[in-house]
């Protein structure tokens, strides 16, 4: 009963992209540029929520860890940061919607612990694999641990069920570690 009342608010905001003529909806659409749906490359490693309404693609270099229940988890170490990158893949939570998705993930990063959280760029209607439709937000922050982290996260909705897929590094490895992220959110299947 929940997931239908989840993918109501995607149904309305399909409609409404339709009627705008089918154009993303709003924000900084050229911030996500790199966002092109598709398949994982060969190789890559694939971690289904174990509810299976969504799938999530990381680098064979990456590992699996163990979160939060009903997530799955994938993080790259490294000798310079305790985590050199992180994807996490969750069902919807609750009052999270694709018109809030950025203030909702700001409030919740601060919520957290985490302080100095900065908004980078934000875009709603944006397209994922098999038809899906986001929201995402790309933001920067400070742990309660002092490490730095930018964060790429992202709502995704389709006609099965509605879920976020998060992936972030510090920034001083964005150079290298952003674009297995970005990969990641553009292979992302829900």
């Amino acid at each position: 009963m929940m997931r239908r009342f989840a993918i109501a608010p995607l149904v309305v905001f399909a409609l409404a992209l339709v009627g705008c003529g089918g154009s993303s909806s709003g924000g900084d659409q050229a911030a996500f540029a790199w966002l092109h749906p598709g398949p994982p490359p060969a190789g890559w490693k694939l971690a289904p929520l174990p509810d299976h309404t969504a799938t999530m693609a990381y680098p064979p270099s990456w590992h699996s860890a163990v979160t939060d229940p009903g997530t799955v988890t994938a993080v790259l170490g490294s000798k310079s940061a305790p985590l050199a990158g992180y994807l996490n893949s969750t069902p919807q939570q609750g009052g999270e919607t694709f018109d809030n998705w950025a203030d909702f993930r700001l409030k919740h990063n601060a919520g957290e612990g985490d302080r100095q959280v900065h908004e980078v760029a934000s875009a709603t209607g944006l397209a994922f694999r098999n038809g899906a439709l986001g929201s995402c937000v790309i933001d920067d922050y400070l742990t309660e641990s002092g490490h730095r982290y930018r964060e790429i996260a992202c709502l995704v909705g389709s006609q099965k069920a509605t879920n976020v897929i998060v992936g972030a590094a510090p920034p001083s490895v964005w150079h290298r570690i952003g674009p297995q992220i970005e990969r990641a959110v553009s292979a992302f299947r829900t």
